[in-house]
């Protein structure tokens, strides 16, 4: 069942390195990321399941020592998801596992194995549902960190160009996922949130079935849209 989840966005700037000059601004996000990690390891979960974005390639799932990099970013930055367990044959962590890798080690994380999958973005609402559904009953105590962003179309600078849209659509995403509301999760619209470039969705609407039974309620911990792209971050327990 699941116990405890966190959202997170997974821009590759959250890695200090990769913004370089910028890194700054985003340190109330990495703050506030960390704040919901740590709702995660006082859940005391016997399994941490993550889950973000992924091209085909990098779907998985991987398997706990799977290995990402930032160097396609031009920076000489590694991580690895949780412990070391030797070769993992799901091949590299795909970006938004790779962040979630680097956000678990820079909090220490050590409190429960961890595995990693990549959803991709057309994947219909209800096969994220059934996957949040199979992902919850991995075990007894179950935690889940969410990876994904919001709109890319906040600003006329924002990667989708501005798009009248979006500014709603992310509120309505901050509101379900500050208040842990799985149904109105399970209602987006996987159409708008393609053409708002929302990476999140498909991860959200996983984290919406594995929460349908758990009785969980949330926190909104951040909400913004730096470079036009909207970042939520968010603890359910």
């Amino acid at each position: 069942m699941l116990v405890a989840a966190a959202v997170c966005p997974c821009p590759p700037l959250l890695v200090p390195e990769v913004a370089a000059g910028a890194a700054s601004e985003l340190d109330t996000a990495r703050a506030a990321c960390a704040d919901a990690l740590g709702v995660l390891a006082a859940a005391r979960p016997d399994l941490l399941v993550v889950v973000g974005p992924a091209e085909p390639s990098g779907r998985g799932p991987h398997a706990e020592g799977a290995r990402g990099s930032f160097r396609g970013f031009g920076v000489d930055v590694d991580v690895r998801l949780g412990a070391d367990r030797g070769a993992d044959a799901s091949g590299p962590l795909p970006t938004s596992l790779a962040v979630a890798a680097w956000l678990l080690e820079r909090t220490g994380w050590a409190d429960a194995p961890i595995e990693g999958l990549g959803v991709g973005e057309p994947l219909e609402p209800e096969r994220c549902i059934q996957t949040g559904r199979g992902i919850a009953g991995r075990a007894e105590r179950v935690a889940l960190l969410v990876m994904g962003d919001a709109s890319a179309c906040r600003t006329l600078k924002a990667p989708g160009y501005l798009d009248e849209r979006a500014a709603p659509f992310d509120a309505e995403v901050a509101r379900a996922l500050g208040a842990a509301d799985v149904a109105a999760l399970r209602a987006l619209d996987a159409e708008l949130a393609y053409e708002l470039k929302a990476s999140g969705r498909a991860p959200w609407q996983v984290l919406a079935g594995a929460a349908e039974e758990a009785g969980l309620g949330g926190s909104l911990l951040y909400e913004d849209a730096p470079y036009g792209v909207g970042y939520v971050v968010a603890a359910w327990s």
